[in-house]
C-alpha cells in the first residue's frame, strides 16, 4: 500500500516549508499557543474548495466512481507523512487540493496545497474478506504521500479530488478527509466522531455495520477505515459532501463557530482519545464530544473519565453519544486502530443495554452506563424531534439569553437526544427537557443536564445531535432534516448557552 518514492510530495515539492532536520514528529512537548487559531483565521480563505460536480453510481448512490479517495490515517501530526490512495474510472491525471476548514472570514476553509497533476487509474473494489464478517478493506496502491509541515495547525483538512475535463464532458470531484492534531496544551479540545462516519459508511454497495444479513443491529460486521467515504445516506441528502464522512453535515459549524470566536482549538478523532498521552490530564480546559458521536472504544471512555476526574470539563454537544462499545483493531497490514466493529452496548445494567443483548446479542463487549460519564442516557426510542426547551432559566448557562421557562428553541432536538439522567449523581440539574417525537407520533422525553466535577469544572449535556446547527451555517454545510422536525439555523441563544460554558470552563 506504500507509494513509489517518485509518488512521494515533499513540503518543499509543494512549495511549503520543508521539515528540517531532527523535528520533533507530532510537536511532542509542545508550547501552548494560545493566539494560533486566531492567526490562522486571519489568513485569505479560499473562493472554491466545495464540490461542484459530483457524479454517483446509478445502481445506488453511494459512491463516485468517477474519482474516489481516502487516507492512510485518520488522523496525522504535524511532521508526519500520509498515504493518500485515488480511484478514477478512467486512467488519466488527477490534482488533490489540500483545504484547512474553519472560518476564515466566512469563507469556510484555505487552500493548504495543491497536489499533482497525478496519475489516475482504476483501482479493484474489494470483496468482502474474513469469512461472514463482510469487511471491504482496500488494499490500494497509494496516489501520493504527504508530508505535513510543521506549521500545519491542527484541523479538519479536506482533499478535494478532481479529473480534469479532457473529453469536452466535464470533470468529476469528490473529498477525501483526514485531521491534523498536535501535542499542544490548549483550551479546548474537539472530538471528530469518526468511528460514527465510519459506522454508517455503505461503501462502496450498501456495506456498513448496519447491511449485515444477521441483522442491523449485533456486532455481525467489520468495517474498514481503509475504503473512501460514500455519501452520506441516513436522514437527508447531501451528495455534494461525498468522502468527507458527516464532517460537513453535523459538525463543521462548530467548528466554523469556534474559529470565528477566536476559541483556542485543537481537534482529534475518535481513536486519538484512546490514547492516555494524547488525552493526558490537565492537557485541555475543555473536551467536546460534537454531533453524531454513537460509537466509542472503550479506551476513550476511560480516558473521558480520568480528564474529567483531573479537571477537564465535559461537553456533550452531541446526541446518541457512547451508545455502543467499539473495539478498534489493525488493519490487515498492521496499520494500527483502521478496523471496528460494534462490539456491544454502553449501559452496565441500565434497561437499554440490557434489552439491546436480549435482542441483538450475544456481544463480546458490555460498557459502563455511559450516563455516568455524559449526566443522561441512550434511552428508546433514541430518535426523533422536537424543540430545545429551556427548565431552569436562573441557572448561569443561560446568563444573556433572556430564555424564560418554557421557551423553546425550534427544531433543535434531533434527530437523536439522550434522556433519564442517573438520579444519584451528586449535583446534577436539568437544565432542559422536552418530548421528542419519533416519525411524528410516537413521544419520548428527553433531557439537557449539568453536573459538577470534582475540581471546580463541570460536565455538560445539550442532547441533541442538531446543536451546531445553531451555531453556525458555514460553505459546504445544509441544514437536515428528519422525523417531519428540523433546526432553524443560527440561533443567538444556542450560541450564547455555548459561550457561556466555554467561557466558565476556560475561566
Amino acid at each position: 500500500m506504500k507509494p513509489s518514492r517518485r509518488h512521494f510530495i515533499s513540503a518543499a515539492a509543494a512549495g511549503l516549508p520543508a521539515l528540517a532536520a531532527g523535528t520533533i514528529r507530532g510537536q511532542e512537548g509542545a508550547a501552548a499557543q494560545p493566539s494560533l487559531i486566531k492567526t490562522e483565521n486571519a489568513k485569505a480563505g479560499a473562493t472554491d474548495w466545495q464540490l461542484t460536480r459530483v457524479r454517483l453510481n446509478e445502481q445506488r448512490g453511494f459512491r463516485a466512481p468517477d474519482i474516489e479517495g481516502y487516507a492512510s490515517k485518520q488522523s496525522v501530526a504535524a511532521g508526519d507523512t500520509i498515504d493518500l490512495f485515488v480511484s478514477t474510472k478512467v486512467e488519466g491525471d488527477v490534482t488533490i487540493e489540500i483545504f484547512r476548514t474553519g472560518h476564515y472570514g466566512g469563507r469556510g476553509a484555505r487552500l493548504m496545497t495543491t497536489l499533482g497533476p497525478l496519475k489516475g487509474k482504476p483501482q479493484p473494489t474489494p470483496e468482502p474478506a474474513r469469512g461472514d464478517r463482510h469487511l471491504h478493506e482496500c488494499q490500494w496502491e497509494a496516489i501520493a504521500t504527504l508530508a505535513i509541515p510543521t506549521d500545519w495547525p491542527s484541523g479538519v483538512y479536506l482533499g478535494r479530488l478532481t479529473t480534469p475535463d479532457a473529453t469536452g464532458f466535464g470533470y468529476w470531484q469528490s473529498y477525501l478527509v483526514f485531521i491534523v492534531k498536535d501535542d499542544r496544551p490548549a483550551d479546548i479540545c474537539l472530538q471528530c466522531s469518526d468511528n460514527t462516519w465510519q459506522a454508517y459508511n455503505k461503501w462502496p454497495s450498501n456495506y456498513s455495520v448496519y447491511t449485515h444479513p444477521k441483522g442491523n443491529q449485533g456486532p455481525w460486521a467489520d468495517v474498514s477505515f481503509d475504503r473512501p467515504y460514500a455519501k452520506y445516506a441516513q436522514i437527508y441528502e447531501n451528495p455534494m459532501s461525498v468522502g468527507s464522512g458527516e464532517w460537513l453535515c453535523f459538525e463543521f459549524p462548530f467548528a466554523y463557530w469556534l474559529e470565528e470566536q477566536g476559541y483556542d482549538v485543537t481537534y482529534c478523532s475518535n481513536s486519538d482519545m484512546t490514547d492516555p498521552a494524547y488525552a493526558r490530564p490537565g492537557r485541555f480546559k475543555a473536551f467536546i464530544s460534537n454531533g453524531h458521536d454513537e460509537y466509542w472504544d472503550i479506551r476513550q471512555h476511560d480516558n473521558a473519565v480520568k480528564l474529567r476526574d483531573s479537571g477537564t470539563s465535559l461537553m456533550f454537544f452531541s446526541g446518541n453519544s457512547v451508545c455502543w462499545v467499539t473495539p478498534l483493531t489493525p488493519s490487515t497490514d498492521g496499520r494500527d486502530k483502521r478496523i471496528m466493529f460494534r462490539g456491544g452496548p454502553y449501559g452496565g445494567e441500565y434497561r437499554y443495554a440490557t434489552a439491546r443483548e436480549r435482542d441483538e446479542g450475544p456481544f463480546p463487549h458490555r460498557g459502563p452506563d455511559e450516563g455516568y460519564l455524559m449526566g443522561a442516557r441512550n434511552v428508546d426510542p433514541v430518535n426523533g424531534g422536537g424543540d430545545w426547551v429551556c427548565e431552569l432559566p436562573e441557572h448561569w448557562l443561560f446568563e444573556g439569553t433572556g430564555m424564560k421557562k418554557g421557551d423553546r428553541i425550534p427544531g433543535l432536538i434531533g434527530w437523536e437526544y439522550h434522556g433519564d439522567p442517573p438520579k444519584d449523581i451528586p449535583g446534577l440539574e436539568v437544565v432542559g427537557a422536552g418530548t421528542a417525537l419519533q416519525g411524528g407520533v410516537n413521544p419520548q422525553r428527553w433531557a439537557a443536564t449539568i453536573y459538577p466535577g470534582p475540581k471546580d469544572n463541570f460536565v455538560f449535556n445539550a442532547s441533541t445531535i442538531f446543536w451546531c446547527q445553531g451555531l453556525g451555517s458555514p460553505p459546504g454545510h445544509m441544514l437536515p432534516w428528519s422525523h417531519w422536525s428540523r433546526p432553524h439555523g443560527p440561533d443567538e441563544r444556542v450560541r450564547r448557552i455555548t459561550k457561556n460554558a466555554l467561557d466558565r470552563a476556560i475561566g
